[in-house]
This record gives structure tokens, C-alpha cells and sequence, in this order.
């Protein structure tokens, strides 16, 4: 049997998709239960090797159980990847690489805080980005809607019932809001407060990007890394959530300069 470029295409193509499939879960529970089945894969592999035969019984009926559950675990997420393939927004999501993704986030979130900013109403928007935030996430209570800069001005409203805590944003979704965040031991000043040490101790914890609007002065400032630059505005901020949302973190958080 010969090797053929349509072969090569079709095995490309393929590779492609199994990618762009593990780059869409990435961080989400899905990838939790991908990770499961890869072990009870690799698990029935040496079972059959060693001519284990209840084990690989019993391994084959729990993955035949898991396939047939997943239609019913992820139907929302289901739901919302059939919808976008109806309205052809799907594939133009993979062309752009997530990219237009992270700019309406970017928007939404700095058209937001510019807007708490003025009204001086305290905000702490937390990004993810790489590194999974489940701990303070779990912390919160669960949203999972679609990021908009009405939501998050309605979230932190002084009588609003999530306006304390942080909201944690993952992809282009609010996930978890009124969420507890480890203080940071650094030296900050007196100028900033409790919100500020919050951000700044989960930028030194995880590769997350923290927008704080402080309620005092309205001063809009990023946390990334562990540091903490102030005074920004709206067109400024967006700038820079567009460049780290878009970025590689560095995973060893050294990122050194300005953020």
C-alpha cells in the first residue's frame, strides 16, 4: 500500500481538527474528563497486553459508559458548538485562532471598567489565561455567561449582591463571580487597597491578567506577574488586554517588565 499526498492531506486534516478540538477545551471541565479517558485508554492497552481479561472487561464497559454519558454532560456545550456551526461563526473562530474573541473581550471588559472608573465603583475582573483557576473559582458563585460590559457594570453595582469579591473570566465567558483571592505579602503603599493586594497576589500565583477599579479614587490599574502598573484608561487598558490575552505567559512568571 502507497503513501499518497491525499494521504498526507488526510492525515493533516485530521490533526488539525484533533488540535483545534484540545485548544477549544483547553481549561474548561471538558478537558478534566479528556484527561480521565486518555488513562483508562492507556490502562486497557496494558491490560490487553498482559492479558488481564476482567480488567479489560471492566475497563472497556466504564469507557463504553463515559462515551455514551458525554452527549448528556456537555449539552450545553454541545448546544452552543452546533449553534455557531448554524451561523458559520464556528469555523471563522478557528481561522482567526480565538484572536477577534480576546479583542471583544478586551473591549467589553476596558469599556466596562472606564465606566465603573467614572462612577467610582470598585471592581476587581480577573482573566484567565493559561493556568487553570478552579480553586478560586470554586471560591465564587457560578455565572457561566457571556462577557458584556452591561453584565460586569451590573455585577459590581454597590447593591448588587456580587458586587464584593473578584469575577473570573474564562475565553469569553464570566464563569464565577463574588470569587475570594489570595493576598499578596508584597509592599504596595498605603495608596492601594485590599482589591489591589488581591490582584496583585493572584498575578504572582498563576499567569492570570486582574483589572481593579479602585472604589476610592476610580483609578483604573493591571496586575500581571506579580506587579502592578496604575492610571489607566480605557483605550490604554484595552491595549494592554489585547497584547497578554493574545500573548504566551511565561510560565516561570518572570515577566520582568512593564505590564
Amino acid at each position: 500500500m502507497r503513501f499518497t499526498f491525499r494521504d498526507a492531506v488526510d492525515i493533516l486534516v485530521v490533526a488539525y481538527v484533533i488540535y483545534r478540538l484540545i485548544y477549544a477545551i483547553q481549561g474548561t471541565r471538558a478537558i478534566t474528563l479528556v484527561k480521565g479517558l486518555a488513562v483508562i485508554f492507556a490502562s486497557s492497552v496494558v491490560a490487553r497486553a498482559l492479558k488481564l481479561r476482567t480488567i479489560t472487561w471492566l475497563l472497556d464497559n466504564i469507557t463504553t459508559a463515559v462515551i455514551v454519558a458525554l452527549p448528556v454532560v456537555f449539552y450545553p456545550e454541545l448546544r452552543r458548538t452546533l449553534e455557531e456551526i448554524g451561523r458559520g461563526q464556528f469555523l471563522a473562530r478557528w481561522r482567526s485562532g480565538g484572536a477577534s474573541t480576546h479583542l471583544q473581550v478586551a473591549a467589553a471588559v476596558a469599556r466596562a471598567a472606564a465606566a465603573l472608573s467614572a462612577q467610582r465603583i470598585g471592581a476587581l475582573i480577573v482573566l484567565q489565561r493559561e493556568l487553570s483557576l478552579k480553586e478560586y473559582i470554586d471560591s465564587g458563585i457560578a455565572l457561566d455567561a457571556l462577557v458584556s460590559e452591561e453584565l460586569l457594570r451590573n455585577v459590581f453595582e454597590p447593591r448588587s449582591p456580587l458586587h464584593d469579591g473578584a469575577v473570573i473570566i474564562q475565553g469569553n465567558r464570566i464563569v464565577s463571580a463574588r470569587c475570594v483571592l489570595p493576598l499578596t505579602n508584597a509592599e504596595l503603599g498605603s495608596a492601594v487597597g485590599t482589591r489591589h493586594r488581591a490582584a496583585v497576589g493572584l498575578s504572582e500565583q498563576s499567569d492570570a491578567v486582574v483589572v481593579v477599579v479602585s472604589e476610592e479614587t476610580g483609578i483604573i490599574s493591571l496586575a500581571v506577574g506579580g506587579r502592578l502598573q496604575r492610571y489607566f484608561n480605557e483605550v490604554r487598558l484595552r491595549e494592554r488586554l489585547e497584547y497578554h490575552l493574545q500573548a504566551k505567559p511565561d510560565r516561570r512568571f518572570a515577566f520582568g517588565g512593564d505590564v
